[in-house]
């Protein structure tokens, strides 16, 4: 690569050294960097089954370095650049076990990203502990942080809720390793790639933290898992990886994916989507002045005014003022959700009047 900034190249595979080639791209040009990063597992000799069988452990000369400061050095390089590449409001996960993680973070925190959230990927089918000395080794730890405290960030809260049946998605995920058929195989019927990362595991980080059409960088690319997941959701990827062997599995793995154009739903999250004042639902006749709202419990009521203001009455002194201050007075709360506190009714049913804030929502976008 040449010293000077090339043009980004989206939907493509780069062979060579990653901190060489973000460092050429343009900065701040990427809007999500994953990284799988060599885990430094530091191994010592063969690792026998009880039947005396071999296990395929990661012992790869890219996993291997003289010395943790060595690690840190290598981290840290690589961290500076991917943070070049990454935009001001642009986050970056990364991946690892209790061999690098904690490493990790604290190099993260020191370079001045905001760390957003740790997730415990906890494995459905994890290899045993086969000398019986340690708990089995059933999870790993991805970070998610913003490039600064400051980075307006993207998340996908409605689209994670949704995945999740309508329940806020947490911090621990429940998800198998890469098997069976989706785990690739070298003409020698060996895994073409020993850590090889589920489409599960990057569907639901792509999903979470990019849009469709967004630019997600990786600069341990392997296989190619990333690449993948990002072409089936409508992203476009930069993939880096120091191995053409492992380029060109990732290569034709991508090439055989199909984008589920017809099935993307995008999500807008609640502070992107256009501001609709309270008044706007009178001015456009959705409610009426003098309309009785209530709490979900009917326990409280007020009645709307012309000029956008509710006044709770049945008091000693009526209540008058906005849907959140009066709500949050007369629960004695600091402050209240106006939009999903009060309700209307319609067809003798109650319902929230944030349903009428949405109809209006849908005709402006």
């Amino acid at each position: 690569m040449s010293s000077q900034k090339s043009e980004i190249s989206t939907d493509s595979i780069l062979v060579g050294d990653c901190v060489k080639i973000m460092n050429a791209l343009p900065q701040e040009s990427v809007d999500l960097v994953f990284a799988d990063p060599p885990y430094n597992l530091q191994l010592g000799g063969d690792l026998h089954r009880p039947n005396n069988s071999k296990v395929d452990a990661v012992d790869n000369d890219w996993d291997q370095f003289e010395s943790l400061k060595a690690y840190d050095e290598f981290t840290k390089n690589w961290l500076e650049a991917a943070r070049g590449a990454l935009k001001p409001d642009g986050s970056l996960w990364v991946i690892g076990s209790y061999h690098n993680i904690f490493r990790l973070g604290y190099i993260l925190q020191d370079m001045g990203f905001w760390i957003l959230n740790d997730i415990i990927w906890r494995k459905t089918n994890p290899m045993p502990n086969f000398r019986g000395r340690r708990f089995t080794n059933a999870h790993e730890t991805l970070i998610w942080a913003g490039k600064s405290k400051e980075s307006k960030y993207f998340f996908n809260y409605e689209g994670m809720k949704s995945l999740n049946e309508d329940l806020q998605m947490r911090s621990d995920w429940t998800l198998p390793l890469c098997t069976g058929a989706e785990r690739l195989k070298d003409t020698d019927g060996g895994k073409a790639h020993p850590t090889q990362k589920p489409e599960s595991l990057l569907y639901r980080v792509l999903l979470s933290s990019t849009r469709k059409g967004d630019t997600v960088l990786d600069p341990f690319f392997g296989t190619g898992t990333t690449g993948a997941v990002a072409r089936k959701l409508g992203r476009h990827f930069i993939g880096i990886e120091r191995e053409e062997s492992y380029a060109a599995f990732a290569r034709e793995r991508i090439s055989e994916i199909e984008p589920l154009h017809d099935t993307l739903i995008e999500h807008k999250a609640k502070r992107e989507q256009p501001r609709v004042p309270f008044g706007t639902l009178i001015e456009r006749g959705l409610l009426k002045p003098g309309t009785v709202l209530t709490d979900a419990k009917e326990n409280h009521s007020v009645k709307v005014h012309a000029d956008g203001s509710v006044i709770a009455q049945n008091r000693l002194e009526p209540l008058r003022g906005s849907i959140h201050k009066v709500g949050a007075a007369l629960q004695d709360a600091p402050s209240c959700n106006g939009w999903t506190y009060w309700h209307y009714r319609e067809k003798g049913r109650t319902m929230p009047i944030d349903r009428l804030r949405e109809k209006i929502r849908a005709e402006m976008n």
